[in-house]
């Protein structure tokens, strides 16, 4: 189904949502994102592939974007970019293998970024969980193997005490849960209500249940694999493959359950994409914090690493080559839903998803 920048301009104005030139081309209302790790483009999407359900299927079957980059190295300040636009520091770059406060150095610049080193940033920096719930609007984490060994962390808003060192730098033959590559547990605003914490932040096994009904789908669900199954690991802890072949079983798995559940099919977004490449490549103008460190640490940015996105309002085998980012992605949700674009997501050269998609 394709929109016409009329009817565009319509139904965003029937819906209240910000009409940006074409920003929001189809009425999406539940979006569904998988985060997976540590390859390039050419490695996932090539013709010599290990992957070949992520690289030619599902393309197949949606749209490819082939210029799609991250926005640091390493893990943790990807994810945190994707739910709050805030860009990589010190600690964030490095996955803040002591859980420790965030201390800001001045004022929050233009876009709301705010200059400092840590980890666990103060409740004055918003994130898109905030800002759904504020609209009424529901989102989940699902996180697989998280509480699957209790003594390591809870089996909800696991994370570790603040201060501390983080047990999930390491997986464990029952336990592959990594907590920086769970962006929620990262802000105040979200871990301070342990009880609110809880309800949102859950265990994969729980994603099953909620797809079953429409009702209990969330508008946003952000879904993370074990260090196994999202590539993390080439040799994983429990002794199983790992790399892009255990991506793809994953994927296998996952996918369909969400694709046949009914939001997405009424008008749901799956995007399935990875946190950073093998370079520092960058786009869309990335900057780094005022006076902070350089995003990619040897370069602006986190490397081209490509995405995939599956929805009704599609066209399948669509490829485009147009530039986006984790702060696109951001912007492009926070769209949908009629929310102002956070951080860095706001910066005038980040585009959302246009009709070069949809």
């Amino acid at each position: 189904m394709k929109l016409s920048l009329r009817s565009t301009a319509l139904s965003c104005l029937l819906i209240s949502l910000p009409c940006l030139g074409a920003a929001v081309p189809a009425p999406v209302r539940h979006v569904f994102l998988i985060v997976l790790e540590n390859e390039p483009f050419q490695a996932t999407f090539g013709p010599q592939s290990p992957a070949p359900y992520l690289a030619r299927q599902l393309p197949g079957e949606g749209a490819l974007l082939t210029h799609y980059y991250g926005v640091g190295h390493y893990s943790l300040d990807n994810y945190i970019a994707m739910v709050s636009g805030q860009a990589p520091n010190p600690d964030t770059q490095q996955d803040c293998p002591l859980y420790k406060e965030f201390v800001a150095t001045g004022p929050a610049g233009a876009y709301g970024e705010l200059p400092g080193s840590g980890c666990v940033y103060p409740s004055s920096v918003p994130t898109i969980a905030g800002q759904l719930e504020a609209k009424g609007l529901d989102w989940m984490a699902y996180m697989e193997d998280m509480g699957n060994d209790p003594g390591r962390e809870a089996a909800t808003c696991g994370h570790a005490p603040l201060g501390a060192i983080d047990a999930t730098e390491r997986a464990t033959p029952t336990d592959q849960y990594a907590a920086k590559h769970d962006p929620f547990v990262y802000f105040h605003s979200i871990i301070d209500d342990p009880a609110r914490c809880g309800a949102h932040v859950v265990n994969l096994r729980r994603l099953t249940a909620d797809l079953a009904h429409l009702a209990s789908t969330p508008s946003f669900s952000f879904i993370t694999p074990n260090l196994c199954h999202d590539g993390h690991d080439a040799s994983c802890a429990n002794g199983a493959h790992g790399g892009l072949a255990a991506v793809d079983e994953f994927l296998k798995t996952w996918v369909p359950r969400i694709t046949h559940s009914a939001a997405f099919r009424k008008d749901g977004l799956l995007v399935i994409t990875f946190d950073e490449g093998a370079t520092a490549d960058a786009c869309c103008g990335e900057k780094g914090l005022p006076g902070g460190p350089v995003p990619g640490l040897s370069g602006p940015g986190g490397g081209r690493v490509g995405a995939v996105l599956l929805s009704p309002f599609i066209r399948p085998g669509t490829v485009s080559a147009r530039p986006y980012n984790h702060y696109s992605l951001l912007r492009s949700i926070e769209g949908y839903f009629g929310l102002a674009p956070l951080g860095y997501a706001a910066a005038p050269g980040v585009r959302a998803f246009g009709k070069d998609v949809f």
